[in-house]
């Protein structure tokens, strides 16, 4: 089953971009995963294609108009109904990596890409989307958020990274930051690696990869390690155990 994405954006032309070199470019290629951009444009209704208008209460800058995106998320949910439609905004939840996996395992996604001074408030009422943030920063529009999305999802795709395992130990995948990484020269600038990776002793490089993991995700992220130590404290049935007296 090919992934189906799908851009709903003013600026069409800035797809694949990116998207289009490395393992997303060759996936493309062997039609791993399809691209559709959609330009929200075509689905003004007057002479001079309007999309965006002043914000009602007044204040600066402009809002894309309701009635432009309900039509253009219509078109594009009646192509692929199946497909989640993630709507791009500083505003939304910010996108994990378990959301991306989700992402990656179904049939495809919808991004929906912001401009000027956002969304009319409305649009979130009116349709079934999902509004995305892809971190704690504003962007010029959605698109560059949406580049990275989609290329977190693809390289998650079957046969795209090639051995099955390869993302496994990655950052996030188990709630903590990767482990360090080394390759040779064995010694760069009196700097060497680590003596339990060369050991071959694949029980004390293992031990020592999750240690690592541990300490740097409990300094570098106390947020991520707090939420890693709240899971790991659940019964794995996930029910709260009953005191005992």
């Amino acid at each position: 089953m090919t992934f189906a994405a799908t851009v709903l954006t003013l600026y069409p032309e800035m797809f694949p971009g990116p998207l289009g070199i490395s393992l997303a470019g060759r996936a493309l290629e062997e039609q791993r995963w399809s691209l559709d951009t959609v330009q929200i444009r075509d689905f003004a209704t007057d002479k001079h294609r309007t999309v965006d208008d002043t914000p009602a209460g007044g204040g600066a800058g402009m809002v894309l108009k309701a009635d432009v995106l309900g039509a253009v998320i219509d078109h594009a949910v009646a192509r692929h109904p199946a497909c989640p439609v993630l709507v791009m905004t500083p505003r939304g939840k910010p996108i994990t990596q378990a959301r991306i996996r989700q992402l990656a395992q179904g049939p495809g996604v919808t991004i929906l890409c912001g401009r000027f001074e956002g969304f009319d408030e409305r649009i979130f009422e009116g349709r079934a989307v999902e509004e995305v943030s892809l971190a704690d920063i504003v962007l010029s529009g959605g698109e560059p958020a949406a580049l990275a999305i989609l290329d977190a999802c693809i390289r998650l795709l079957p046969g795209v990274m090639g051995a099955p395992s390869s993302g496994m130990d990655e950052s996030f995948e188990t709630g903590l930051l990767e482990y360090p990484q080394y390759t040779r020269p064995v010694e760069w600038e009196g700097r060497t690696i680590p003596e339990v990776l060369r050991s071959g002793d694949h029980a004390k490089i293992s031990a020592w990869r999750k240690h690592r993991a541990e300490e740097d995700t409990r300094s570098r992220r106390p947020d991520l390690w707090e939420r890693h130590n709240d899971v790991r404290d659940q019964p794995a049935s996930g029910a709260q155990r009953d005191n005992e007296d």
